[in-house]
C-alpha cells in the first residue's frame, strides 16, 4: 500500500489518479470521515503564486486582514523587497518545479490556492516558448496539485481570452473567444481546463476575466493596457506622456481595489452560487483621451502624444470594448466602487504620496 498519498474524495469517486501513478481507491489514503473535502470556511491556508507582480501583494494584504498573516503565502521566484518580505510570510516557489510546489501545499496545509504566475500579453508575444511554458506547463502544475489535495483554486483570465470574431460591445461570459496572443490562448486554454476538471472530478476551480486592471503600487509589467498605470507616473513626473495606443481605443478598466475585492468575494462564494466557473467583471471603459481628460482636471498642464505601437495596437484592436458582468452581479453580488472619476482621485494621491515619501520631484 502507498503511504501519504491523499486524493480529494471526489476526485476519487470519479476516476481521477495522482500525478504519474495509477491507483485504485483502495490504494489510497482516504480523508478522515470527520474531514471535509471542502476548504474551511473561516480561515483557509492560502498560496498565492506570482506573488510579487501586479495584483499579488495586494491581494495578500487584504486576505491577511481578513484571515490572519500567517495564513496567507505569498510567493516567486524573485527576492522580495524587504516591506514585503516583512508583511507576512514569503517563500521561493517556481511554478515549474512540481515537486517544490507538492512540497509547499502538504507542509503549509493549503486550502487556497492563487495561481497568479504568468507572461502577460506584450512580452508574451516577444518571447512565445516562454510565454508557453510558464503559461500552460505551469498551470497543469497547479491544477494537478489542485485535484490531488482539494484545493480551491483560483486562476485568473483577462480581457486578452477574446479575440478578433468575439462579440466586443458588450463581450457575454459565454460567446466565441479566439484569441491572438498567446497569453490569450493560454487563458482560454486555462478556462476550459480548469471547467472540464470541475466537471469531471468536482475540482473546485473558479476563474475571472479581469480588464486592464490600474494601481498605483505596481510597476507597468509588460500588458497592453498598462498605459493606463504610466500616464499618471508621466503625469507628476515630467508632465508628458506618450502613448503607445491610439487616442480613441477603449477598453475595459478596473481600480485595483474592486479587482481584489472581486478576487475574495468570489472565492468566498459557495459553491451553490456559481451558475458559471469563470465570469467577466466590469468597472468602466475608456478611451487613452478620456482618461487624459479626467486627469486634465486635476493637473491641467499634461500634454499626451500618440504614437501606437503596432503589436500592442493590433492586440488592443482585437479586444472587447465593454464586458457584460451581469452573472456575477446576479449570482454572487458583484459590484464595482470606482469609476472613472475616483479612479484617478485616487491614483494621483497615492502615485504623489509615493514621489513626496522617496523625495522625487512632482509636477
Amino acid at each position: 500500500m502507498l503511504s501519504g498519498v491523499r486524493v480529494c474524495v471526489r476526485s476519487l469517486c470519479k476516476g481521477w489518479s495522482v500525478r504519474g501513478m495509477s491507483l485504485s481507491p483502495r490504494q489510497i489514503n482516504r480523508w478522515p470521515n470527520n474531514e471535509s473535502s471542502e476548504p474551511p470556511t473561516d480561515s483557509p491556508r492560502v498560496l498565492i503564486t506570482g506573488g510579487l507582480g501586479q495584483l499579488g501583494v495586494g491581494l495578500a494584504q487584504m486576505l491577511r486582514q481578513q484571515y490572519g498573516n500567517e495564513n496567507v503565502i505569498l510567493s516567486d521566484i524573485r527576492r522580495p523587497p524587504a516591506e514585503v518580505y516583512n508583511m507576512g510570510p514569503f517563500v521561493y516557489a517556481d511554478v515549474l518545479d512540481y515537486k517544490n510546489l507538492r512540497e509547499l501545499v502538504v507542509n503549509n496545509r493549503i486550502t487556497w490556492l492563487v495561481h497568479y504566475s504568468a507572461l502577460l500579453s506584450a512580452i508574451g508575444e516577444a518571447n512565445m516558448a516562454l510565454a508557453r511554458t510558464i503559461n500552460i506547463t505551469g498551470l497543469h502544475n497547479v491544477l494537478d496539485l489542485a485535484l490531488e489535495n482539494c484545493l480551491r483554486l483560483f486562476v485568473p483570465s483577462t480581457i486578452g481570452a477574446f479575440g478578433p470574431s468575439s462579440p466586443r460591445d458588450p463581450a457575454p461570459d459565454l460567446c466565441i473567444q479566439r484569441p491572438r496572443t498567446i497569453y490569450g490562448v493560454s487563458k482560454v486554454h486555462a478556462e476550459l481546463m480548469g471547467e472540464y476538471l470541475h466537471h469531471k472530478y468536482g475540482l473546485d476551480f473558479r476563474c475571472l476575466r479581469y480588464p486592464g486592471v490600474v494601481s498605483a503600487h505596481t510597476k507597468p509589467g509588460g500588458g497592453t493596457t498598462d498605459y493606463a498605470v504610466q500616464i499618471f507616473h508621466d503625469a507628476l513626473s515630467t508632465g508628458h506622456h506618450e502613448c503607445y495606443l491610439r487616442s480613441n481605443t477603449r477598453l475595459p478598466m478596473m481600480h485595483i481595489s474592486d479587482c481584489h475585492r472581486a478576487t475574495i468575494e468570489f472565492m468566498q462564494a459557495p459553491e451553490s452560487r456559481l451558475s458559471l466557473r469563470t465570469y467577466n467583471i466590469a468597472a468602466m471603459s475608456f478611451t487613452p483621451e478620456e482618461v487624459a481628460e479626467e486627469i486634465r482636471k486635476h493637473l491641467p498642464h499634461l500634454r499626451v502624444t500618440y504614437n501606437p505601437d503596432t503589436i500592442r495596437q493590433t492586440i488592443a484592436d482585437s479586444w472587447p470594448v465593454r464586458f457584460d458582468d451581469s452573472n456575477a452581479r446576479q449570482d454572487w453580488g458583484w459590484k464595482p466602487e470606482y469609476g472613472l472619476s475616483e479612479l484617478v482621485s485616487n491614483m494621483l494621491a497615492s502615485i504623489r504620496e509615493k514621489r513626496t515619501n522617496a523625495g522625487l520631484p512632482v509636477s
